[in-house]
């Protein structure tokens, strides 16, 4: 707790001049460029990963950057459902990035088998990762954890577009969605190529 008290002082000796004007604007509302899907892991931090200011990234973060399938008429709180929809009818976002990344503690617990989870409260989270762990395959380069990371980002936007006005918006040319996999250990954060049907480093 001292760090993140330190941390607020030296924010406000060294950076909150630079953002005052920043912070007066947005007090009177946002319009984020892009909905950011992250996990939570601490060593993910969206902004800093895209050098972007306050205001430009509407987050929604969770244990293994999950968006649970839409369900009609559904009578169960849905804190992720009630922020896509938020972001999609009243801030016009335009874009949407699912951000997974490399050695995900998430990932490997389902990796490991989703019986063995000890928490029932993740136990039952993690079941929103519908991943197939048979398409796996034998990689030099890739682990099987994080070919899962991969797996995943993929199916968490099938997900999205089970949401109706995700997929009306989508089929308008009014939204797109990105699969982003950061690697952790070199910084490197590569986007999904649909045509070439594997990440490619963004440069």
């Amino acid at each position: 707790m001292k760090k993140l008290i330190n941390g607020i002082l030296e924010f406000r000796k060294k950076s909150l001049n630079k953002y005052k004007k920043k912070f007066a604007h947005l007090a009177s509302g946002q319009s984020p460029d892009a909905l950011f899907i992250a996990c939570c892991d601490s060593r993910v931090v969206p902004n800093l990963m895209v050098s972007t200011d306050p205001g430009d990234l509407f987050v929604i973060r969770n244990i293994g950057n999950l968006v649970p399938p839409y369900i009609e008429n559904n009578n169960i709180t849905n804190s992720e459902a009630a922020a896509i929809e938020f972001s999609v009818t009243q801030l016009s976002i335009s874009d949407i990035i699912v951000c997974g990344h490399s050695e995900c503690g998430a990932m490997k617990s389902i990796l490991n088998g989703i019986d063995n989870i000890k928490c029932p409260n993740v136990k039952s989270w993690l079941s929103n990762c519908k991943c197939n762990v048979n398409e796996i395959k034998d990689n030099k380069n890739l682990s099987r954890l994080n070919q899962l990371s991969q797996i995943n980002i993929l199916q968490q936007i099938e997900h999205l577009l089970t949401y109706p006005i995700i997929k009306k918006k989508v089929q308008n040319k009014e939204l797109n969605i990105h699969g982003w996999y950061f690697d952790i250990a070199t910084g490197d954060i590569y986007t999904y190529n649909e045509k070439l049907k594997k990440y490619i480093l963004i440069t």
